[in-house]
């Protein structure tokens, strides 16, 4: 019998609604000094009508079909079966990989970035801003604005800025702007490089900035997206999830034993992994695991606490595992991977038991890397080369206990603008960093007085 290799799902055969995990999943409100933040609170960063899926509880939401119309550019995304790499690892076990990495700008991120950009054309808006870490984020909303008919700002972490050029000009040829943060374009900006003028930024400050752009145009018509962590985000990635189903039943697959993201704020690993989640609140006996670097353990080392989404403070408190709002993060080349935060929907599933986080060091990411380029063929990036070593790692026991297991990982994108890191792997420039415990104390230092979810 002839192999299958792709699985694929036709433009009628897309899911038509998201799923919500806050119907399942009870996630402590958003905080300020006053009590719970109430939804109106938003109103000058965010359209009211993503406003409403942040603070919803119901557990489908329609799509509406202008959003289907253009998630159909590129979705389905088609899902592989990785017979080269089950067959390099010797393993009885069956690896499926969701390929995100066919969209545009190459990545899991124009599905939400082009639903945000939809509800905010639709609520008048005229102008949004953003952060980026690797580029991916960024490029995405660029293409989404470009597509939709909005302006476009992005501020891109500065070691990214520096080390990723390709994507800054993706973000230029769908016509936005893109600046190095921190900048001396807001007075967040203009602060952290008073303290450190070479400061490389981080996802933190550039949330910041981008924020800060957002409040002060005195126009009214500029509101902030952003690529990660908050509920309706998740929501509206999580329609990878809800293909892959579909997926794995069309070869016979009812349910993975083992579902694999890697995770930064959270978007991709959700994604995959929420439409999962629901069935594993149901009882069926399944694994999933969020991977993210030994450099930025958020999720593995970081305390469940409520912290602030941004260095300037500027966002509500959030219930989150947290690094601080002060990290700054290791120059890693998993630029989307260094947020000091975590969803808070990952963090509650965590909490809750429903997840088993995973942290794994940045060489071996990129010998996985390799592997997966040598085999499957497709150059991962380096984030989504987190979920393949964990993947790696759970083929490999399979083989020792000797059990067939499903595994089922997010290829979040790919590689080809992170050559330059992929070089450095080669050339032994590359190292590992785990970040020391005393810099998690420091900045939590910070949040003495803050309450606790």
């Amino acid at each position: 019998m002839t192999q299958i290799r792709r699985i694929i799902l036709t433009e009628d055969e897309m899911p038509r609604q998201w799923y919500n995990l806050a119907a399942d999943v009870n996630c402590p409100p958003f905080m300020s000094p006053a009590g719970p933040v109430p939804p109106e609170a938003w109103a000058p960063v965010f359209p009211m009508n993503l406003v409403e899926q942040e603070y919803s509880k119901q557990r489908w939401i329609d799509i509406p079909e202008e959003i289907l119309s253009l998630l159909s550019r590129w979705r389905p995304a088609p899902m592989h079966r990785a017979y080269a790499l089950e067959a390099a690892l010797g393993t009885p076990a069956r690896i499926y990989y969701k390929n995100e990495s066919l969209s545009p700008g190459g990545s899991h991120k124009p599905n939400t970035a082009v639903a945000q950009a939809w509800y905010n054309k639709q609520a008048g808006t005229k102008k949004l801003t953003t952060e980026t870490g690797a580029g991916q984020w960024g490029s995405a909303l660029a293409y989404a604005c470009s597509l939709i008919g909005l302006e476009c700002k992005v501020f891109m972490v500065r070691v990214s800025f520096n080390q990723k050029p390709l994507p800054k000009l993706m973000m230029q040829t769908w016509g936005a702007t893109c600046v190095a943060s921190p900048s001396l374009e807001t007075q967040a900006g203009r602060n952290v490089l008073d303290q450190d003028p070479e400061s490389p930024g981080s996802l933190g400050i550039a949330i910041s900035e981008a924020i800060e752009a957002a409040v002060t145009d005195p126009t009214g018509q500029t509101k902030y997206s952003l690529g990660s962590v908050l509920n309706h985000v998740m929501l509206h990635q999580t329609i990878i999830g809800l293909e892959a189903k579909k997926q794995l039943e069309k070869v016979g697959e009812r349910l993975p034993d083992i579902v694999i993201g890697c995770a930064g704020g959270g978007s991709n690993f959700a994604g995959l992994s929420f439409p999962f989640v629901l069935d594993k609140i149901h009882g069926a006996k399944m694994e999933i695991i969020p991977v993210e670097p030994a450099s930025c353990p958020t999720l593995t080392r970081a305390p469940y606490v409520y912290d602030h989404g941004d260095n300037a403070k500027m966002t509500p408190l959030v219930a989150m595992h947290s690094l601080g709002h002060n990290f700054i993060p290791a120059p890693i080349h998993a630029g989307g991977l260094r947020y000091h935060g975590m969803s808070p929907l990952v963090s509650k599933a965590v909490v809750d038991g429903l997840m088993s986080p995973r942290a794994i060091n940045q060489l071996e990411c990129y010998s996985a890397g390799m592997l997966f380029a040598r085999t499957e063929g497709i150059i991962p990036a380096p984030e989504s080369c987190h979920a393949i070593a964990a993947t790696i790692q759970e083929a490999k026991k399979a083989k020792e206990e000797g059990k067939e297991k499903v595994i089922l990982f997010n290829l979040s994108g790919h590689g080809m603008f992170d050559l330059l890191g992929y070089e450095k792997f080669m050339n032994g420039q590359l190292f590992d960093y785990e970040l020391p415990q005393e810099i998690i104390n420091k900045n939590h230092e910070a949040l003495a007085g803050y309450p606790m979810p």
